[in-house]
């Protein structure tokens, strides 16, 4: 069965608890497929109803801006609880739904451990659901879909990653799709003592994605962990100089 006509197909497709959670640890990246000529699109679980500041419904707005800021072509939240994302059955079909529709090759996820309980749910939620997806006896509506590679957004963790993408081109423009969400980071009293100023937010986000540049040879950066073993065809072509 073909996708839905106001679903388009995507290349790459990130999952993510939250509604900027995708902008902060691997908006480059999708910038960087966009340019490449790449479909991607943004599944984020929950719509931010729990969240300190805003509501959900300016997080929804802000999302649809960070969006296009992104050059994604496709973007919708599900319907799951902010702050209590579980791992069932009902949620796994939810997201086989939007895989069998949008029939990714690359899957993005949270890294699994992570200090917010919705990340490190929502890498095994994704997981599972990938696998569920393929299955045939599983009807949604839609035709089995597997995605060949799904890889972890691993910024917030403190691993070593398996490789990192080079976000150089791209540092500016992610910046401003994380900005877009002033409900969450434009100065304000409202949970004050749990966020970032606005003034730091660029001086971190910066330097975390200069940690990571520095470590693959390149500018800026976005670390990835795959869990497969990785398959080299030349070795005359690995990247990154080793002295």
């Amino acid at each position: 069965m073909a996708a839905a006509p106001d679903v388009p197909q995507a290349d790459v497709l990130a999952i993510a608890a939250h509604r900027d959670d995708v902008e902060q640890t691997c908006g480059g990246t999708l910038l960087r497929m966009a340019a490449r000529g790449l479909r991607t699109a943004i599944l984020d679980l929950t719509r931010g109803e729990a969240g300190s500041r805003g509501t959900a419904e300016d997080r929804g707005r802000e999302a649809a801006e960070a969006a296009k800021l992104l050059g994604v072509g496709w973007r919708t939240a599900l319907d799951l609880p902010d702050g209590a994302v579980e791992n069932t059955l009902e949620n796994r079909i939810k997201i086989a739904r939007v895989l069998r529709e949008v029939r990714p090759r690359v899957v993005i996820l949270p890294y699994w451990q992570a200090r917010h309980p919705d990340h490190a749910i929502t890498a095994t939620l994704g997981y599972e659901a990938c696998f569920l997806s393929g299955l045939a006896k599983i009807e949604t509506g839609a035709a089995p879909h597997r995605p060949f590679k799904i890889v972890y957004a691993s910024l917030y963790a403190d691993v070593r990653p398996s490789f990192v993408v080079d976000i150089t081109p791209f540092i500016e423009q992610r910046h401003a799709a994380l900005m877009a969400y002033q409900s969450q980071y434009a100065n304000q009293a409202a949970g004050g003592g749990l966020f970032v100023p606005e003034e730091e937010i660029r001086e971190r986000t910066f330097a975390e994605a200069r940690h990571y540049g520095l470590l693959a040879g390149v500018k800026f950066g976005e670390p990835f962990v795959q869990k497969e073993v990785g398959l080299v065809d030349d070795l005359t072509l690995l990247p990154v100089q080793s002295i």
